[in-house]
Formats: structure tokens, C-alpha cells, sequence
């Protein structure tokens, strides 16, 4: 049955991203300053990459508070995971109309990766202390999908 749900669920989310039609918004100021419309960043591939894995993991969340409480470990790491697509989120809405070109798929993948390989981190930092080797791999792995990601952000 929960994977009834989670299949309906995505659907829906699919059929929202594609149906959606560009909207004449005026352009509003977003955290940083930048002109943006809601539309802009909401039809991007970017935002439909980032939204389906919160989504995806919403439906697991909601799947899995029916037999376990708060305190259960994978609870907590989806809930983890899915702060870390907010902020992915949040970074994406602070792209400036004209250079919403940059919002492709292939950044909206990044996003959603950097986020697994930041949930990966915690519960390695809750094993390890900083200086375990795994903890380090981890982290340069995360350096790297930042890098990745500013440097599409930036050109």
C-alpha cells in the first residue's frame, strides 16, 4: 500500500512540473537581494529534481511514522535530508531572472546528490570523530559537489 502511495504521489508532483504553465508574476525580492518571479525558478528542471526526491522522501517519512516514532534512526536521517533539499531549495529561488538558464537538470541532480552525501556525513560524524578517515573522504566528496555546483552557478 505505501508503495501504492508513493507511486500515486509522484505522479502527481510529475503532472504539477509538467502541466505547469509560465506564469506572469511581478518579480518579487528574494533572500539575497535578487529579482525573481515564482515562475522562473518553479519550471526549472533543477526545482522538479530537488522537489521529486523531497517528495520521494516525504512519502517515505509519512510511510514509515506509522509503525516508528521520531526518535527512529532513518526518521531522523530523511528528515535530515530533507532540511538540506530545502536549503537546495532556498539556493535556487535566489537565482536572478536572467540567469535562470543555469537552473538545468544536471544542477538539480548535484543538489539532490550533495544532499545524500550530507546525511551520509551526519551519521558518519555521529560514529567518528572529524578525524576519522571516512569522515574526511566524506566531506572532500561534498567539497566537491559544492564546487561543482557554484562553479554552474557562477559562469
Amino acid at each position: 500500500m505505501s508503495r501504492l502511495l508513493l507511486t500515486a504521489t509522484l505522479i502527481f508532483v510529475f503532472c504539477l512540473v509538467c502541466s505547469a504553465q509560465p506564469e506572469r508574476t511581478a518579480p518579487t525580492t528574494n533572500l539575497i537581494g535578487t529579482q525573481t518571479t515564482a515562475a522562473t525558478f518553479k519550471s526549472s528542471p533543477a526545482f522538479a529534481e530537488v522537489i521529486l526526491r523531497k517528495t520521494e522522501l516525504e512519502a517515505e517519512l509519512e510511510s514509515l511514522l506509522i509503525s516508528y516514532t521520531e526518535e527512529f534512526p532513518k526518521v531522523k536521517e530523511i528528515r535530515f535530508e530533507t532540511e538540506a533539499l530545502k536549503k537546495a531549495i532556498l539556493l535556487i529561488s535566489a537565482i536572478k531572472i536572467d540567469e535562470s538558464s543555469k537552473l538545468t537538470l544536471a544542477l538539480g541532480k548535484l543538489m539532490v546528490r550533495r544532499a545524500e552525501l550530507e546525511t551520509d556525513l551526519w551519521n558518519l560524524r555521529k560514529k567518528y570523530d572529524d578525524n576519522h578517515l571516512d569522515v574526511k573522504r566524506a566531506r572532500r566528496k561534498i567539497t566537491i559537489y559544492e564546487s561543482a555546483i557554484r562553479e554552474i552557478l557562477k559562469g
